[in-house]
């Protein structure tokens, strides 16, 4: 396809004397202009588009490319028939970016060298030079290197990450800054392989743009946030993602409530690494085919972090370690919650609740929506249509449930002066966002009547009120968590009163690719000042600076571990927070990319999350609310939440407690265990409170070589700091050579001392077992017996049990050290029946041992996955049990080949091997 070599500029473009340099040096023609015209015969002849397409990187990221505003950038145009790659684009001979500026400077955590310029040509203006790279060797397995102006101070995210330093000699990766090419890269040591490579060409670091590219070393990209995905792994065909937290229903590729800029990459070999952009500006990320990925932002500074597994789970246990471990959660929080916006009155509630224990559904947490409040009012409720709301409360605390109240962002100003304090006191203590000018609140308008200004808990006094508030609150309503929601922040207007005005902030010179590319769309000026600067830079910062006072102001309000849900995340929010994946839709589709999306902010470090089981949006249907209950049930997070106006769900109540087949009608739920993992589970009970009370069971799901390990984390459930004042109970279970042993690892927690086994459940043996002992002791053989299962190929069948009687397992928690249970192969598969499986059960009237065996399973399928089918029903409960215990929970780890990819594995000992099998019924 023929391009033009030239240039076309606009009307009254002016050049310095450099810029036309610069363009003379491309073979173009510049020169300072009044009009068009005066450029006849400045166009360069046609010549052939040459390199390959998906190499290419976008020179004119905005709209409205044309050929013209293209080559006036000194850019290279020429059409292409490949869906989504840029016609405009740099070339490989491009003037821009930077070159070494002068020699490496040592400095006590790694080198700094200086970056000039090379031309004067730039995209938008404002160009800085020099730059500093700096790198700092921070742990063995963490490097930051950041690009930043070393004569002014620029914006930078005010997250705390700890750099302890380490020298370069032992650190597992190498960094190269070689001169004559002009490339920075990272490599891993192991294997060579480079993880980083950008070259100095493709830097701009301008005031208002800062942009960077590196290839990856394959094509297997996850993570990027917040957006609706419609696949975990990214497609690299010319993707891009805006980042700029957006109240906005969940839709593909938009940008959406919070803001992630982290992603991992599985590298041809399996290894694993992670990149994280600390910046909170608006941004953009491009993934290219070739393969790479550029970074676009409009403010700060260029600042990453790069985390070297080398295995997935390593990588998240090096983001965490970094931006803030994952906060503990209560247990009760672990349960069913159930929700809906305009329940209208008390009387609507109390007949919801009601049903629900009608039909025994597992049902820990109420939450209230806006629609409890007083005309939306944050801190108050309605005397009138949910009349003695704080007595209901209270009559379910005594049933073992717990409850959540919201809290909206932004606070009425126009009730009458003296009646409603949270206003009164905020004004008093100068605690909302400003207008530009610093002094004047920001007003704007949502829920609440009149206009509303908004809190800006960047600043310590807001933390100060809003603490009080809720202290304040507690005495009123008796709540156990706090659900803050719109905290992006939303506003209904564009902009507070009277608008924007017009300037560098409010209209910058790149706006990234995000929802109608606007800054102020449904939320506040650019220009608004905050406690740390500008409303610029910290706009996608305000959910995450409302998590950790709300964090303290709960735990300090109940005494006991906070619960706080966001709607708006960033970097480290799960250090405080949940987080919910909002406004979703009563549809299929919902349903399945609510998979992806928690899969995704487990790898942003918020492991408790989830989806609005059955959609929030619309109108959901039987079949599609069923199976989504079922689903929902996985999630760490398991409400069922909609909105006002659609019909309340009504949770199916007909489910029987039996095993189902994967061909899995309504009814049941298949489950899909993954060998090698031994998982806690635990009778079920209507609420979490009367279920820590049931007897424990384990499911030992053997690998190809007939092994599986796993643990139990177990506390009082909502205690403050169990684990770093050591009151807790950890056990280890290892199952290898037909034996199964148990080793406490620590015994802090007394409560656990009255907890007892009454079944084992082994999975995937492939030889019938002969004989059964416990610590030596043999069974008698009367008192186990065997269960024969068909498994076909294409579908796994239900298998046929005995009757079983014998002697109790010595299993009360304390007592599991020398524990040990031995499953002896003598008697093998009968090899003309292969297909078939073998178990066995023991167990006396109050323990049991089941062993299921599927040869056929582990050969074919090199034992991934062993199956057992469950019925997960609402009203019998199948197969509950303590799910997370208040530990790091991750889905991936424990169940569902749909989320059983291979760069998601288990995270740690105590991040999952101790997951059970919780709320199948809930």
């Amino acid at each position: 396809m023929p391009r033009i070599k030239g240039s076309v500029y606009l009307q009254k473009l002016m050049f310095s004397h450099e810029e036309e340099q610069g363009a003379v040096y491309l073979g173009c023609c510049a020169r300072s202009v009044e009009n068009t015209d005066a450029l006849s015969g400045c166009l360069g002849q046609a010549e052939r588009c040459t390199g390959a397409v998906q190499k290419r990187i976008d020179c004119h990221p905005q709209p409205g490319a044309s050929q013209e505003a293209c080559e006036a950038r000194g850019c290279t145009w020429c059409a292409t028939d490949v869906a989504n790659a840029p016609w405009c684009f740099f070339s490989e001979d491009s003037p821009y970016g930077y070159s070494l500026g002068g020699n490496t400077e040592v400095t006590a955590k790694g080198w700094r060298v200086m970056l000039n310029k090379r031309h004067a040509l730039s995209l938008f203006g404002n160009d800085i030079s020099p730059v500093a790279l700096e790198v700092e060797f921070q742990t063995r397995d963490r490097l930051r290197f950041r690009l930043y102006d070393p004569n002014s101070q620029r914006f930078e995210v005010p997250l705390q990450i700890d750099s302890p330093g380490v020298s370069a000699d032992e650190a597992n990766y190498e960094v190269e800054l070689v001169e004559g090419s002009s490339h920075f890269r990272i490599k891993r040591k192991s294997t060579g392989t480079v993880l980083w490579n950008s070259p100095l060409a493709d830097l701009f670091f301008s005031n208002q743009y800062l942009q960077i590219t590196t290839s990856v070393p394959s094509t297997s990209v996850y993570g990027f946030g917040e957006q609706e995905h419609q696949s975990f792994k990214h497609s690299m065909d010319f993707v891009t993602y805006g980042m700029f937290s957006r109240d906005q229903a969940p839709t593909p590729l938009v940008n959406l409530y919070g803001v992630h800029p982290f992603y991992m990459c599985v590298e041809a070999d399996s290894n694993a690494h992670g990149v994280l952009l600390l910046n909170s500006n608006a941004q953009d990320v491009a993934l290219s085919p070739d393969p790479s990925v550029t970074f676009r932002t409009i403010g700060g500074i260029l600042d990453f972090y790069v985390f070297l597994g080398p295995t997935p789970e390593n990588v998240v246990q090096q983001y965490t370690e970094a931006i803030g471990r994952p906060h503990m959660p209560a247990y009760w929080s672990l349960g069913f919650h159930l929700s809906r916006w305009g329940y209208g009155s008390i009387d609507v509630l109390k007949k919801t609740v009601n049903r629900m224990h009608y039909y025994d559904i597992p049902y820990d947490v109420q939450h209230l929506d806006i629609d409890y409040m007083e005309r939306h009012m944050d801190f108050t409720y309605d005397k009138v249509n949910y009349a003695d709301l704080p007595k209901y409360v209270q009559k379910l605390k005594r049933k073992g449930m717990h409850n959540v109240v919201i809290l909206d962002p932004f606070i009425t100003k126009d009730e009458e002066p003296g009646t409603y304090r949270p206003y009164d006191l905020g004004e008093e203590m100068g605690v909302w966002v400003n207008n530009s000018d610093g002094v004047t609140p920001a007003v704007g308008k949502a829920w609440p009547p009149g206009d509303s200004v908004f809190p800006d808990y960047t600043n310590p006094r807001t933390a100060e009120w809003w603490t009080q508030m809720c202290l304040e609150f507690k005495d009123v309503l008796d709540y156990d968590g706090i659900w803050i929601d719109m905290n992006e922040p939303s506003n209904f207007l564009t902009g507070q009163y009277p608008g924007c005005a017009v300037n560098d902030l409010n209209n910058p010179p790149y706006v990234p690719s995000i929802s109608d590319h606007s800054l102020a769309q449904k939320t506040l000026c650019p220009d608004s000042k905050t406690y740390l600067g500008e409303h610029y830079n910290t706009h996608s910062l305000f959910g995450w600076s409302q998590t950790a006072p709300t964090f303290h102001a709960a735990q300090q309000a109940t005494g006991k571990r906070a619960f706080v849900l966001s709607r708006s995340t960033f970097v480290g929010s799960g250090k405080h927070g949940g987080h919910w994946l909002g406004d979703n839709f009563s549809q299929w589709k919902d349903m399945h990319r609510s998979i992806i999306g928690i899969l995704e902010f487990n790898l942003f470090g918020i492991p408790y999350v989830g989806a609005d089981i059955c959609g929030f949006n619309y109108n959901t249907t039987y079949e599609l609310c069923l199976r989504w209950m079922q689903l929902g049930s996985f999630y760490p997070f398991s409400r069922n939440h909609n909105a006002e106006g659609n019909r309340g769900h009504k949770v199916p109540s007909t489910w029987k407690k039996n095993y189902a087949t994967v061909a899995a009608p309504l009814s049941k739920i298949p489950l899909f265990i993954r060998g090698g993992y031994i998982l806690p589970e635990q009778a079920p009970a209507s609420t979490t409170t009367k279920s820590r009370l049931n007897p424990f069971g384990l499911i030992i799901a053997l690998d190809e070589h007939g092994e599986a390990s796993g643990s139990l984390f177990w506390d009082d459930g909502d205690s403050i700091d169990t684990i770093e004042n050591e009151n807790y109970f950890l056990a280890k279970y290892t199952y290898s050579k037909g034996n199964l042993k148990t080793e406490i690892l620590k015994n802090g927690y007394r409560g656990a001392d009255t907890l007892k086994y009454n079944k084992i459940t082994i999975l995937g043996l492939k030889q019938r077992p002969h004989a059964v002992t416990v610590n030596g002791r043999t069974i008698r053989g009367n008192a186990f017996s065997y269960e024969l299962s068909r498994l076909p190929r294409h579908s796994w069948g239900q298998g046929q049990g005995s009757g079983i009687d014998g002697a109790a397992l010595p299993c009360s928690l304390e007592d599991q050290a020398n524990w040990s249970l031995r499953a002896v192969d003598i008697l093998g598969m009968d090899k003309r029946r292969q297909g078939y499986g073998v178990g066995a059960e023991w167990q006396d009237s109050s323990s049991a041992v089941k062993v299921l065996a599927n040869k056929e399973l582990n050969t074919r399928d090199q034992g991934a996955l062993v199956a057992t089918e469950v019925t997960r029903t609402l009203g019998a409960r199948a197969a509950a049990g303590p799910a997370g215990n208040g530990t790091d929970f991750f889905l991936q780890v424990t169940s569902g080949h749909s989320i059983g990819t291979p760069a998601m594995r288990q995270s740690s000992c105590r991040d999952a091997s101790a997951r059970s099998l919780r709320r199948l019924g809930s």
